[in-house]
């Protein structure tokens, strides 16, 4: 049975982007190894939203771009991917097919995979897998800033979910690496 894992930036002070727009971490050879490169080595199935799928095709999917010398591309380009829209039609391209509902699909990747399905997507499609309650892990990278506004990655419409860390790893650009396992409550007859 497939794990899906919610993979994302996240500053000090809780916001996946800054008022100004989108901004990541300072890259490094550490980041790469520990962040792209470790979620891709296990990773069977990609899930996206619309915006940030839209944005990684035209970055990943570009032969001829700088994500070209980047050693997992090809992984990356080859691996399947679902986004989550109700504009996009037709073929997606880069691999890719279209869902609506939430919830049916990721139980239905859930079923058919065994192994990591991971989430990069924005705080829109977290809220959405929160929500739906299908996350397993989330793996965040807490970056050594504080914006001060922008985008939260987990609102007002994310329910309480209990989490219990199973991996942390502090880079050298001040960034830290999270992973926390989400702890489901069983329910007594």
């Amino acid at each position: 049975m497939g794990r899906l894992i919610v993979s994302a930036f996240t500053s000090l002070d809780g916001y996946i982007e800054p008022p100004t727009g989108f901004e990541g971490p300072a890259w490094s050879d550490e980041v790469e190894r520990h962040w792209s490169a470790h979620a891709l080595s296990t990773a069977k199935h990609l899930i996206y939203g619309r915006v940030n799928f839209q944005f990684n095709a035209g970055f990943w999917g570009d032969p001829d771009g700088p994500a070209a010398e980047i050693s997992y591309a090809p992984v990356m380009n080859a691996l399947p991917k679902t986004v989550f829209s109700r504009t996009l039609t037709g073929d997606p391209g880069w691999n890719a097919t279209i869902a609506t509902d939430v919830e049916t699909r990721v139980a239905q990747l859930k079923a058919e995979i065994d192994g990591d399905i991971y989430a990069f997507s924005g705080a829109q499609m977290v809220a959405s897998l929160a929500a739906a309650d299908v996350v397993d892990d989330y793996m965040l990278m807490l970056l050594p800033v504080l914006w001060g506004g922008g985008k939260r990655l987990f609102g007002a419409e994310c329910p309480r979910q209990d989490l219990a860390l199973i991996e942390s790893r502090a880079l050298g650009t001040g960034a830290v690496i999270l992973r926390y396992a989400r702890v489901r409550k069983e329910i007594a007859a």
